[in-house]
């Protein structure tokens, strides 16, 4: 007998005795034959396939008729077949001269359904496995869909959550297949506890990070889910914190998350060195590079020596030196801060070293992760696309635009070689997060219109994921109706110009005063950045109201009305141009920055109205005690306007009351009739404010109640509406009011929501007051 011979007998032998065989569950060598020498074959024989052609099965077979084979080619070609998912067994045998592969077909799968959940929608739970209908069912990937379900769940809060599979033959070879999910009891979050933090308490701290310990209305927010990423992310939130606060050695060691499966809870800990807390010492320029000056650029130069150490500083200094130095022609310079700690005094010296960078190149700039926010949305941020030098604080600036977006739950950009040594890829990594909500808001005012109002509003920042925004709301007072539409996009034509329109229309019904009105209208905007916190916005705006007042009022001449009606409907053509600038250090709940407007409105472009009007506000945020998270702020706010073509309209006029001065009515202070006690407002109004705000003592910070104590004062005088009658006219002096209170402020999920008590300490008789208000807080 030949050598070939006896080789492909004892393999036979082997394969006859025990085989090479699949399963669902992966391939088991259960015998093997040593190989002395390599064999071939005559042959391939499939037995067993009918809905695959054989032809399939040879195609994934390494061995091939004619050429030579050892053990590891069967093992291989066991491997390729089970990997095709096709096969639920596998088995390949030498016979004779030819090599028999049989195989057992896995179902065809009819349809895939999910039963048991609620939480999460069927096609949500479809987008996450990979059992499809018309495909081959296999049971290693109904375990892997088992997990990723799970998976799912875990990302909403629910780590009891059961899956189970379920198969039912509805035919030969073909099976339905059912995920069945018991959803279990909400996976909560008992307790945040931090380890090695002495200059901030653990609850100021807590309001810090973005994961928050379970409470009462946590179903609602759900800011009581765990998550390992979102986890890392409250990492950064902290090192942020602590390095913009003079910790420049802060870091943290470790964070932990132990869930207790009896209770269904997590305890998170995380454990930090807090380091000493700086100062900034001597602050420097220096220049390398030939043709950039560095005494110019001190002036960018944000951090000041003498002051607290804050990380950001440095970051916007950076940012500022880098756009200079690239205006100047010098786009591949580079500005390093080298900072020499004196450990003696605190301090921490910074020097800002402008050189020359590498010459490198943007290859191309590739975005990952994006499954619903436009890849456009995301370059458009970049103030570089490909081809353009690179250039790191651009990358930086276009990272922290991103985030502020709110579009992503991460954004991380990094960098690796391109094709050649002066070429470099940018890889942005984002994960899409909810932009989408639906609120309710309600408010009560004593005055006119008063009573409870509730709004109802339907908000989407990123709509179709092209990045736009638009906003439907409709309320409904006890006298009154508001319906308002807005829609915006952030890059008009493909500049950085956020254009948009607003329209609206209010009916109002003031029985027990004797009047009504409806106005409505539009405004059309764009929105321009000069600076990264400065911008400037152009306006039309049109309106038109219609004013009905009773048989008494308008049969005195006097009325400040009656001019308005017998004109009606009246109507205002205007355009408008503000500056806003803009350097909160957070949006919802301002610790620190300033916010200021200043507007200016002419009237006269057709409409009823002819002015100039110009307003002005400014508010200012600054920490008294960071640690007990005590937050002050001063405000003030002024306007003139003057008629530019006649008669002042009585709704041209500035009306001030609850919103400015608290503790009075809407309109509740200025001119006014003094027979129907009718607000026709004034000229010229001053205004100032004075707040504390602080957490509720007792109260868990997570649950978002915070205090407040102010003082308000302000002014509006003056008249420009020809009543025919001016004697009859009160309140156009400039007498101070003022008012002192407390308030109760509550970031609720369905939006900042507040309650004030205020009494007037200054006014005047014919003033209306109005001690409680409750409504929308805001920043203005």
């Amino acid at each position: 007998m030949k050598a070939g011979s006896k080789f492909l007998n004892a393999v036979s032998a082997v394969a006859l005795s025990a085989g090479i065989v699949a399963s669902g569950t992966g391939v088991v060598v259960l015998a093997s034959a040593s190989v002395a020498e390599a064999a071939t074959i005559r042959r391939i024989d499939v037995r067993g396939a009918t809905r695959v052609s054989a032809e399939t099965v040879r195609s994934n077979i390494t061995i091939v008729p004619g050429r030579e084979f050892t053990n590891s080619d069967i093992d291989a070609s066991v491997k390729r077949l089970y990997a095709t998912g096709y096969f639920s067994n596998v088995s390949i045998n030498v016979s004779g001269g030819a090599l028999v592969v049989s195989v057992s077909e896995n179902n065809l799968i009819n349809q895939v359904v999910f039963n048991g959940n609620r939480k999460i929608t069927d096609e949500k739970l479809a987008a996450v496995v990979k059992t499809r209908s018309l495909g081959a069912y296999s049971e290693a990937t109904a375990q892997a869909d088992i997990q990723s379900i799970k998976d799912a769940y875990a990302g909403i809060g629910r780590n009891d959550v059961t899956v189970t599979v379920q198969t039912a033959p509805i035919a030969e070879g073909r099976i339905n297949v059912a995920f069945v999910v018991n959803e279990g009891d909400r996976t909560k979050i008992r307790s945040i506890n931090f380890v090695g933090n002495n200059a901030y308490s653990d609850g100021r701290l807590q309001g810090v990070i973005s994961t928050k310990k379970s409470g009462i209305l946590s179903f609602l927010n759900r800011k009581d889910v765990y998550n390992a990423d979102k986890l890392r992310a409250d990492e950064e939130q902290l090192r942020q914190f602590y390095y913009n606060r003079g910790y420049a050695d802060f870091r943290v060691v470790s964070s932990d998350a132990v869930l207790d499966e009896t209770s269904n809870e997590y305890t998170v800990t995380i454990t930090i060195e807090e380091g000493e807390r700086y100062d900034f010492g001597a602050v420097n320029v220096e220049s390398t590079v030939e043709g950039i000056n560095a005494e110019e650029l001190k002036g960018l130069v944000q951090s000041r020596q003498g002051t607290i150490y804050k990380a950001k500083d440095v970051q916007e200094t950076m940012s500022e030196i880098s756009k200079r130095v690239a205006a100047q022609g010098y786009p591949f310079a580079r500005v390093t801060p080298r900072g020499n700690r004196d450990f003696a005094g605190r301090t921490i010296a910074v020097d800002y070293l402008v050189d020359q960078g590498e010459r490198a190149y943007i290859e191309r700039i590739e975005i990952r992760g994006n499954t619903r926010t436009r890849d456009y949305v995301i370059r458009r941020e970049f103030d570089m696309s490909e081809g353009d030098a690179f250039n790191q604080e651009m990358i930086a600036t276009a990272k922290r635009r991103l985030e502020a977006l709110g579009y992503f739950s991460t954004v991380n950009i990094s960098t690796q070689a391109g094709t050649a040594s002066d070429r470099v890829v940018v890889i942005v990594d984002v994960q899409d997060q909810s932009t989408g909500s639906f609120g309710i808001g309600a408010g009560y005012s004593a005055g006119n219109g008063g009573g409870f109002l509730v709004e109802a509003s339907i908000e989407e920042k990123n709509f179709l994921g092209r990045g736009q925004y638009i906003r439907v709301a409709a309320g409904r007072g006890e006298d009154s109706k508001t319906y308002n539409v807005s829609f915006t996009e952030p890059y008009f034509l493909g500049y950085r110009l956020a254009a948009g329109f607003d329209v609206f229309k209010n009916e109002n019904d003031f029985n027990d005063d004797n009047y009504s009105y409806e106005d409505q209208g539009f405004s059309l905007r764009v929105t321009a950045p000069i600076t990264e916190r400065l911008s400037s916005t152009l306006r039309y705006n049109y309106t038109e109201l219609d004013y009905h007042a009773s048989d008494d009022e308008l049969a005195d001449l006097s009325s400040p009305y009656r001019r308005v009606v017998n004109f009606s409907p009246w109507t205002r053509s205007s355009i408008s141009n503000s500056f806003t600038y803009n350097s909160l250090d957070d949006a919802q709940l301002p610790h620190e920055g300033i916010l200021a407007t200043a507007t200016q409105e002419f009237a006269g472009l057709g409409g009823t109205s002819d002015f100039y009007k110009l307003t002005a506000k400014a508010k200012w945020y600054y920490t008294v005690n960071d640690d007990a998270d005590v937050i002050a702020s001063l405000s003030a706010g002024a306007g003139h306007v003057v008629g530019t073509g006649g008669e002042m309209e009585v709704f041209d006029q500035f009306q001030i009351g609850s919103n400015e001065i608290r503790g009075f009515e809407r309109n509740g202070i200025g001119p006014r009739s003094r027979e129907y006690g009718d607000a026709i407002g004034g000229t010229t109004y001053f205004t100032a404010s004075a707040e504390a705000t602080f957490p509720l003592p007792g109260v868990p910070r997570d649950a978002g109640f915070r205090g407040a104590v102010f003082a308000d004062a302000g002014t509006l005088y003056g008249n420009d509406v020809s009543t025919r009658a001016s004697d009859r006219i009160v309140g156009t002096d400039a007498s101070l009011r003022a008012s002192l209170g407390v308030g109760l402020l509550w970031a609720s999920p369905f939006g900042p929501l507040r309650v004030d008590y205020a009494v007037p300490i200054a006014k005047e008789d014919y003033d209306k007051v109005q001690n409680i208000k409750f409504g929308i807080s805001s920043n203005f």
